[in-house]
């Protein structure tokens, strides 16, 4: 992406319980680029509706800042969903999250839901790539809909159903996770990394973060508030790093015409100066949202 290429920070997004109007006003307070006002998973079947009320009132209310806020509805075919979807339309979001997105039918057959709801154009489609199938059609998936602007991975259901183990370096996942980032990138979508479920392990959390933005994720799901500062250091781009990205694009204008420009005695070619150029727009929107 180059340094004139809209960029948003998606560095940390935090899954946050809907049922719970504590946490929601908390959430105000954190420097977290995203969140997630969960209907699903973090709900039990008798806050359903209560938690509904909660993040639709809290998406509208304009009181999250530069914060993206999302609505995570339940799945497609449970008794949820459609009540969730048609409020969370009304409601306005920046986007709306989708567990176990299997196919890109599914994909198109949410989008053509949320337009007959009357869903602002600004709410976008998040789908979550969670299950064996998913991730065999992911490339079909990330490129079904203009409206789709991020993949989530559900790393926990993942390796439910590979029938996996949860291991340190995430061996059992290392193809998945790469598919779905190739994928992602092919279509120009974001693409977030899945939780860390060991709130106390600030070692592997901050490990699999670093694996995560190596293998190319725009920023990692979380589940607590403690995750999100160690979270955004790892995903913004560090001091060195935009130094020498200032370095590359100016070595690159100053030799322009020349045929072969060097910096710090290594030869550059456009392909680093893009680099340099992402690295850039990356530091200035992350400042600008801050």
């Amino acid at each position: 992406m180059g340094a004139s290429a809209a960029y948003r920070p998606r560095r940390s997004v935090l899954y946050m319980p809907s049922s719970n109007e504590r946490a929601l006003e908390k959430a105000k307070t954190l420097p977290v680029d995203g969140l997630i006002l969960d209907l699903e998973d973090a709900v039990g079947p008798d806050f359903k509706d209560a938690a509904r009320e909660n993040a639709c009132a809290a998406a509208k209310s304009g009181e999250y800042g530069r914060r993206e806020v999302t609505i995570r509805i339940n799945g497609i075919g449970t008794q949820w969903h459609d009540a969730d979807l048609a409020a969370a339309c009304a409601a306005g979001p920046d986007g709306i999250v989708v567990p176990k997105v299997n196919s890109p039918k599914e994909v198109r057959q949410l989008v053509a839901a949320m337009q007959s709801h009357g869903a602002p154009a600004h709410t976008r489609l998040w789908a979550m790539i969670e299950t064996p199938e998913a991730i065999h059609l992911v490339r079909k998936i990330a490129a079904a809909s203009d409206r789709l602007a991020a993949l989530v991975i559900g790393t926990n259901d993942l390796v439910k159903e590979l029938q996996a183990q949860h291991v340190p370096g995430r061996a059992p996942l290392l193809t998945a996770l790469s598919w779905a980032v190739l994928a992602a990138r092919r279509s120009g979508i974001a693409i977030l990394d899945g939780v860390y479920n060991n709130v106390a392990d600030a070692e592997g959390f901050l490990a699999e973060c670093e694996q995560g933005r190596d293998f190319g994720f725009d920023g990692k799901t979380l589940i607590h508030p403690g995750q999100v500062g160690p979270c955004n250091d790892v995903f913004a781009p560090s001091a060195d790093a935009v130094q020498e990205a200032e370095g590359i694009v100016a070595a690159w204008s100053q030799g322009a015409g020349t045929g072969v420009v060097t910096y710090n005695g290594k030869m550059i070619e456009r392909l680093h100066v893009d680099i340099a150029e992402r690295v850039l727009a990356t530091h200035e929107a992350i400042i600008a949202a801050s």
